[in-house]
């Protein structure tokens, strides 16, 4: 019996690789003979390079960087093992984990520390990156990333824009003539969770800024900011990247990357699923685990175990979905791809306390749906 372990994190509680091993231990308690194949899953957030790591078994390659705020931290990326290959999580140098919450501040956060690891990559030969841009804290448009490669952003003086959000409004033009060379040799392939535009109300500085430290005031000013940055960019490079779906990712970091990198903005399940292998080992697999933190009608929407389930769906194979919280609408899933869907609280449980145990809760779940399965 092989049963595959494909979860993603529990946010707030759990990494996708605890949330496998808490599921492989509650496996091997019901039956040692059992083999589990772990392959934690991410969907382009946090902890999509460590998903990846124990998945492809990457190399992880440190580099100097910077963090948000322009601070000089040691970073890594994965290189694949077909060596060609980069994997940058974007939230190791550029994200709001980095920061104290008193330090968020989207109009002074930057992704230069982002095109750090990417220049970093370049030297070492590789032509292919994959880029999970989740976890943000910044609202730049990739402008950061676009310096670090080699781009100058000028004001009307003809000076280097300041990192940050605040300062795109000043953009007055683009010299491309340093910019990186080998950017153009290479394949960007960004793993998106989100698919909302660069600018407007749906867009990366009003949806997203507020959870970065932005005040309403500022949301409105890094907005603007925003909208004037993607006509330049429109005028110098003849790329309209205002209103592309998924533009508005990472503080408009999937903008920067379509821009400057002629990047391809993929869904972060497909790509990484891919570059797992995911849809082998499901084919292999007896029975399937998925789940995350919380599942409901918006795990429809692309997340990780809905991408799962209709890949066990496609093969005949039983899915279980393992939550934290059932929430509104869940009962959908059932049509889609799972065998059934277990929640890791009791009735008479707190939010907080099952929080606090969620590792052992989700062993015990293991037992009672392996238990329900081959009774």
């Amino acid at each position: 019996m092989n049963i595959l372990l494909a979860p993603d994190s529990f946010k707030g509680s759990l990494s996708a690789i605890e949330v496998a091993d808490a599921i492989a231990k509650g496996i091997l308690e019901f039956d040692p003979s059992i083999s589990c194949i772990k392959a934690p899953i991410a969907d382009g957030g946090e902890g999509s390079l460590a998903a990846l790591k124990m998945a492809t078994g990457c190399q992880l390659i440190s580099a100097p960087s910077t963090d948000p705020l322009g601070r000089k931290i040691q970073a890594q990326y994965g290189l694949l093992p077909d060596r060609s290959t980069a994997i940058i999580e974007m939230a190791t140098t550029s994200g709001l984990p980095l920061l104290k919450p008193s330090e968020y501040n989207p109009s002074k956060t930057s992704t230069y520390g982002t095109g750090l690891l990417i220049r970093h990559a370049l030297d070492q030969g590789i032509r292919h990156f994959i880029i999970a841009i989740g976890g943000s804290a910044t609202n730049d448009g990739g402008a950061g990333m676009a310096q670090a490669l080699g781009a100058s952003l000028l004001d009307k003086a003809g000076d280097e824009l300041a990192h940050g959000g605040a300062t795109l409004g000043n953009l007055h033009r683009m010299d491309m003539s340093s910019f990186d060379i080998r950017v153009a040799q290479s394949k960007f392939e960004v793993a998106c969770d989100v698919t909302n535009p660069l600018c407007g109300p749906e867009g990366a500085s009003f949806v997203f800024g507020p959870q970065k430290g932005a005040t309403p005031e500022e949301v409105k000013q890094l907005d603007f900011n925003l909208s004037h940055y993607a006509e330049i960019i429109e005028k110098s490079l003849h790329i309209n990247i205002k209103n592309m779906p998924g533009a508005g990712a990472a503080g408009g970091l999937g903008a920067g990357l379509v821009a400057f990198c002629h990047a391809e903005l993929k869904g972060g399940f497909e790509l990484i699923a891919k570059a797992i292998r995911l849809e082998d080992k499901i084919e292999k697999a007896d029975l399937i685990l998925a789940g995350e933190g919380s599942m409901d009608a918006q795990t429809l929407s692309g997340k990780a175990p809905f991408g799962v389930a209709q890949l066990g769906k496609k093969y005949g194979k039983p899915v279980y979905g393992i939550a934290g919280i059932l929430g509104k609408g869940h009962e959908a899933l059932l049509q889609k791809g799972f065998t059934q869907l277990f929640e890791i609280k009791s009735p008479d449980m707190s939010v907080e306390a099952s929080i606090q145990n969620a590792s052992e809760l989700i062993s015990q779940t293991v037992k009672r749906i392996l238990s329900l399965h081959f009774q």
